[in-house]
């Protein structure tokens, strides 16, 4: 199943619950929310009041995606924000299967994620037990930046490292992404794809019909 995942980061926020209720009905199944503390990466980002308020205006799916250190503390609060999926990196948490146990215990589906510069490798204890493997294509921290060509082996080793464990998880791409690349990630394995100034910038319910369209026909 190919699913995109608009992230509000790039989002007008002074219409952002009109913007939110526009890609859901353009056909956006998941809406991506990033949380930055500016530690783990260098820009701060979406608070829990935020996610909270924007809970209200649709019952899309929230794919949260947490770049925080030590991402154990806040698990409690982001799910009751509404967050429905919950992805946190590796590389900033020092017992990984605690997060997950603890998205797990409230309901949530969980995710991992690694920075461009991790191994991938070092995802495979926990391809089975997560519902989401998600490759960073740039630096965290920041929109608008230009995708790392080396991801697509990147991608790629992951959806064969997926395929060959039997894991189910999907695996979501961040980073990068326009019209002129996003069939080109999907052809490498990744099914569920994140942009932001791709679908802001301009109408974004007709850029969300343009990336489903890519999406659904690579």
């Amino acid at each position: 199943m190919r699913i995109l995942s608009p992230s509000i980061l790039s989002a007008d926020f002074k219409n952002l619950g009109q913007q939110i209720v526009d890609v859901k009905n353009a056909g956006a199944e998941y809406l991506h929310v990033d949380v930055m503390d500016g530690v783990f990466v260098k820009s701060i980002s979406l608070g829990m009041p935020v996610i909270k308020s924007a809970r209200s205006a649709s019952d899309i799916f929230f794919d949260v995606h947490l770049m925080i250190v030590d991402p154990i503390r806040y698990i409690e609060e982001i799910a009751a924000c509404g967050a429905d999926g919950i992805t946190f990196h590796l590389e900033a948490s020092e017992n990984p299967m605690a997060v997950i146990d603890k998205i797990h215990g409230l309901g949530k589906r969980a995710g991992i994620s690694i920075k461009p510069g991790t191994d991938v490798s070092t995802l495979k204890p926990y391809l089975d037990k997560v519902e989401m493997i998600l490759l960073m294509t740039v630096e965290p921290g920041f929109g608008g930046q230009k995708l790392i060509p080396e991801s697509f082996d990147r991608i790629k080793a992951v959806r064969q490292m997926l395929e060959s464990s039997g894991s189910t998880a999907d695996l979501e791409v961040d980073g990068g992404i326009k019209k002129d690349n996003v069939r080109d990630i999907v052809k490498a394995g990744a099914n569920v794809i994140v942009a932001g100034s791709a679908i802001y910038a301009g109408d974004a319910a007709t850029n969300v019909k343009e990336f489903l369209s890519l999406i659904n026909n690579a």
